[in-house]
């Protein structure tokens, strides 16, 4: 994960916001699965086995969170430290909302209006966070920082998408009008946008450059 450092002091602040529809919802929902009250509308299909939805909420939740702040790279700098933990800790969080999200997804019953669009949307983009994880694991302990960064900015990309989603529906039904198939195609739009940004994000001209500027200078360091 390399921001520039000028940008780049922004971009968890911008994260976060973006994460905080889905964290209060899912905070909401936590909260009444839990025995508290119901601050949104029932949804009685998880009532005999909620587990998964807890595990799907609470490992969500701290994955955007906590990620946003691997983003930034004066945290990364001047601690290093933390940075390697707290990305041991998010790929476990990570790896928990993948694989809560396709047990969600293939073994409890359809939410109505979820089209089968928006069921396969939802396979690839858990599917490709996990791979995603892991071959950004499999990166870090190879050395290959860069690797390393490109796909775990693309599992928070995929991570996020329910932040897009809040947009990309709300404004997409107020434009194009409600209906099983647009819902579908607005949520698998979202996960788009985010892989697009994110693939813009690593393949910056910037980036280039710097990791261009890293490579000589650690070229020359070893003569």
């Amino acid at each position: 994960m390399n921001p520039s450092s000028g940008a780049g002091r922004f971009v968890p602040v911008g994260l976060v916001a973006l994460a905080l529809i889905p964290v209060v919802a899912g905070s909401a929902r936590l909260v009444e699965v839990l025995g508290g009250p119901a601050l949104l509308p029932t949804d009685l299909r998880f009532a005999a086995s909620p587990a998964p939805l807890v595990v799907h909420i609470v490992s969500a939740i701290g994955f955007a969170l906590l990620g946003a702040f691997q983003f930034s790279a004066g945290i990364r700098r001047s601690r290093p430290g933390w940075h390697r933990r707290a990305g041991r800790l998010l790929v476990a969080l990570g790896l928990a909302v993948t694989f809560s999200a396709l047990w969600l997804t293939l073994l409890f019953p359809r939410k109505e209006g979820t089209g089968e669009l928006l069921v396969g949307f939802r396979l690839l983009a858990g599917s490709g966070m996990g791979i995603s994880i892991i071959l950004g694991f499999a990166a870090i302990r190879s050395r290959d920082i860069a690797r390393h960064r490109a796909w775990m900015t693309r599992a928070y990309a995929l991570g996020l998408g329910a932040g897009t989603q809040a947009f990309t529906v709300g404004f997409g039904v107020a434009v194009l009008g409600s209906g099983v198939v647009r819902h579908d195609l607005l949520m698998g739009a979202a996960w788009v946008i985010n892989l697009a940004v994110a693939e813009w994000f690593i393949r910056r001209p910037a980036a280039r450059r710097a990791s261009r500027t890293r490579t000589r200078a650690a070229l020359a360091g070893s003569r």
